[in-house]
C-alpha cells in the first residue's frame, strides 16, 4: 500500500490493515475547493495534519462542508516537494490512545500544496488568485512562534525583512513580507474580508500576528509601495480580523515503532526524512488523541464549520482565560515539574514517571491542591476535568514517546508564567498564605539542582538547552552533592531574579524555603527521592 490516490482504489487492503479512508468524493471536493477556496492554512506540519486537517475531514465525511484546505509551506519548500506532492496531498494519522489502542486514519481534507515562494512563478501566482478569491474565509498558521518575528535577538530587523521593507511587495523574501504582499492583493482585488487565524501555541497570537503584517503595511506605506488605505484595511477588524486561539495536543516526531508496525501491516510509505532545514516529516503523523483548540470568534467574511467539528468558538476574554488555565494551572507546570524532577530520577519517557508515585504526588500537589485554588475559570472548559484528562489520561499513555529532556529545554523562560502567576495570585488573595506552598518550591529548588547536571544516582547528564544556564549555573558551579549549606550566598541572585521567577522569591516570603529544599536536595545521593517523600507525604 502506497500513501497515493490510485492505491486507495484498492479499498480492501487498506481495511484489512485497519485504515480508515476519506468517505468523500476527493475529486470533486478538489474541484468545489479550486473554483471557491475558502480555507488556506499556512505551515504545512505536523499538528496540522493531525488536528485541524482531521477535523476538516470528518465535515466532509459527514456532507458538513465541500470544500478543503489548501496547504501553503512557507518556511521548508522540501516538505512540497517531497512528501505532500509524491503523496498526493495525503498523509496517514495514527492516534495513539492512552488505553493502547491505536487508529489509522488516511486525512484527505487537504486538496492542494503550495511553495509561499515569490520567486516560484507558478505557485505565487496560484496563491494570488486564491488570495483574491470573494469566497476566501480564513488564512490560518502553524509557522511557530518565531515564523512571526521580524528582529533578531538585538532588536535589530532581520535581514530579509529589512530589504522586503525597502523593496516593496513585488517579491518578497521573508515570511511575513510574503504574507503581507499577498494581503495587499486581496486589498487591491476590492478590499475583501478576511480572517487570519494564527493556530501556534503562543500567547496572544492574533496580537503576534497583527503587529508582524501591521508592520509592513506601515513601512510599505511611507516607502510609497501601497496606499494608506491598505494600513486601515489592515487595522480594520470588520475587513481583516487577527483572532486569538489556544491550541493544545501532543504530536511528536515520527516515532520509529509507528514506523515499523505500518510497515508489518503492508504500508510502504513510512519512511520519514529529515530536511536541509532540520525539519523531521513523514508521511504519517503519530498524535494523541486529546485535543483543544478554542479561537476568538472574529470571521469578517464567515468561517467553515469547525464548531461541528468540536473547535470552539468564542470570546477573546474567553481564549485568554483558556491560555492561561492551561499555562498557569492545568498543563505546563506539571509538565515543568515532571520535566525537572525526571531528569534528577533518570527518566527519559515522561509516562514511565507516572508510575512513579512520589511524582504523581508531586504534579497532583502541584495542580489540584496549590493550582486551582486560585484557577483562572474560563467556563467553557472545565479546568478540573483538564487536569483529570492531563494526569489519568495524557500524560501516562505509554505510546506517547515524549521526554523530560525536552521539556527542560529553556525551563528559565517558562518558570515565571507557569509558577510566578500563582505565587503572585497567592499574595493578592487574602484568604490563601503563599506560605501554605510546598509543591511549588519543591520544583523551584528542584530546578536549581538540576542545573548541577547530576541526578539522584550520582551520575552525570546533559543539561537541556536554556539561554540563562550560563548566568545562572556560575552561581552553582562550585556547589557539590554531600555538602551542608546554608546556601544563601550562592542562591540569592538566582532567587532574586525576576525575570525568572516573575516574582522576587524573597519579597513573598519563599527565598528562604526553597533555600532549605535545595540544601536538602544536595546533602547526599539519594537526597531528592528522600526529600520529595518528606514533602509530599
Amino acid at each position: 500500500m502506497h500513501l497515493t490516490n490510485q492505491d486507495l482504489q484498492d479499498k480492501q487492503a487498506w481495511q484489512k490493515a485497519g485504515i480508515q479512508l476519506p468517505q468523500f468524493n476527493r475529486e470533486q471536493v478538489a474541484q468545489n475547493t479550486k473554483q471557491q477556496p475558502t480555507w488556506v492554512h499556512f505551515g504545512a506540519g505536523n499538528i496540522f495534519k493531525a488536528f485541524p486537517a482531521m477535523v476538516q475531514q470528518q465535515l466532509l465525511n459527514q456532507g458538513i462542508e465541500d470544500k478543503g484546505i489548501i496547504v501553503a509551506e512557507g518556511y521548508d519548500y522540501e516538505i512540497i516537494d517531497k512528501m505532500s506532492l509524491p503523496h498526493d496531498n495525503l498523509s496517514l494519522l495514527v492516534t495513539l490512545k492512552a488505553d493502547g489502542s491505536i487508529e489509522k486514519t488516511v486525512v484527505g481534507s487537504v486538496v492542494e500544496s503550495l511553495k509561499v515562494d515569490s520567486n516560484n512563478t507558478a505557485d505565487f501566482t496560484r496563491l494570488k488568485e486564491i488570495f483574491a478569491a470573494p469566497s476566501l474565509q480564513m488564512v490560518s498558521f502553524t509557522i511557530t512562534e518565531k515564523g512571526y518575528s521580524l528582529v533578531r535577538g538585538d532588536g535589530s530587523l532581520l535581514p530579509d525583512v529589512e530589504a522586503d521593507f525597502a523593496a516593496g511587495p513585488a517579491t518578497p523574501q521573508s515570511y511575513i513580507g510574503k504574507l503581507a504582499a499577498l494581503c495587499v492583493h486581496r486589498y487591491n482585488s476590492g478590499k475583501l474580508p478576511v480572517a487570519l487565524v494564527s493556530m501556534d501555541n503562543c500567547s496572544h497570537n492574533g496580537t503576534k500576528l497583527y503587529e508582524a503584517v501591521h508592520a509592513f503595511a506601515v513601512e510599505w506605506a511611507k516607502n510609497g509601495f501601497v496606499q494608506q488605505g491598505f494600513v486601515d484595511y489592515i487595522e480594520n477588524p470588520g475587513k481583516v480580523s487577527f483572532p486569538w486561539s489556544m491550541i493544545d495536543k501532543i504530536t511528536p516526531r515520527p516515532d520509529e515503532g509507528v514506523k515499523e508496525m505500518l510497515n508489518s501491516l503492508g504500508f510502504e510509505d513510512a519512511e520519514g526524512i529529515v530536511t536541509t532545514k532540520n525539519t523531521y516529516v513523514a508521511p504519517f503523523v503519530n498524535a494523541e488523541e486529546t485535543q483543544y483548540l478554542v479561537i476568538e470568534d472574529q470571521f469578517p467574511n464567515g468561517r467553515p464549520a469547525l464548531d461541528k467539528g468540536g473547535i470552539l468558538f468564542t470570546t477573546r476574554e474567553t481564549v485568554d482565560k483558556v491560555e492561561k488555565m492551561k499555562v498557569c494551572t492545568c498543563l505546563n507546570p506539571l509538565h515543568t515539574a515532571l520535566a525537572i524532577y525526571g531528569c534528577l530520577l533518570g527518566y527519559t519517557k515522561i509516562s514511565d514517571e507516572m508510575k512513579d508515585a512520589d511524582l504523581v504526588n508531586l504534579i497532583r500537589r502541584v495542580g489540584y491542591q496549590e493550582g486551582l485554588p486560585v484557577v483562572v475559570d474560563p467556563g467553557v472548559l472545565s479546568p478540573k476535568e483538564f487536569i483529570d484528562t492531563v494526569i489519568e489520561v495524557r500524560l501516562p499513555n505509554p505510546f506517547m514517546p515524549d521526554t523530560p529532556q525536552r521539556i527542560a529545554t529553556d525551563t528559565s523562560q517558562k518558570l515565571s508564567i507557569r509558577f510566578g502567576e500563582t505565587i503572585k495570585a497567592y499574595e493578592k488573595d487574602a484568604q490563601l498564605d503563599v506560605q501554605s506552598l510546598v509543591a511549588i518550591p519543591l520544583v523551584l529548588a528542584g530546578w536549581c539542582r538540576y542545573l548541577m547536571g547530576v541526578d539522584d544516582a550520582g551520575n552525570a547528564f546533559e543539561v537541556s538547552p536554556d539561554p540563562m544556564y550560563n548566568e545562572v549555573h556560575k552561581y552553582l558551579a562550585d556547589i557539590k552533592v554531600g555538602q551542608a549549606g546554608p546556601f544563601h550566598t550562592q542562591l540569592q541572585p538566582i532567587l532574586s531574579n525576576q525575570a525568572i521567577f516573575g516574582v522576587n522569591l524573597y519579597n513573598v516570603g519563599l527565598g528562604e524555603r526553597v533555600e532549605d529544599i535545595f540544601a536538602e536536595l544536595v546533602k547526599e545521593f539519594g537526597a531528592i527521592r528522600s526529600t520529595l517523600r518528606k514533602y509530599l507525604v
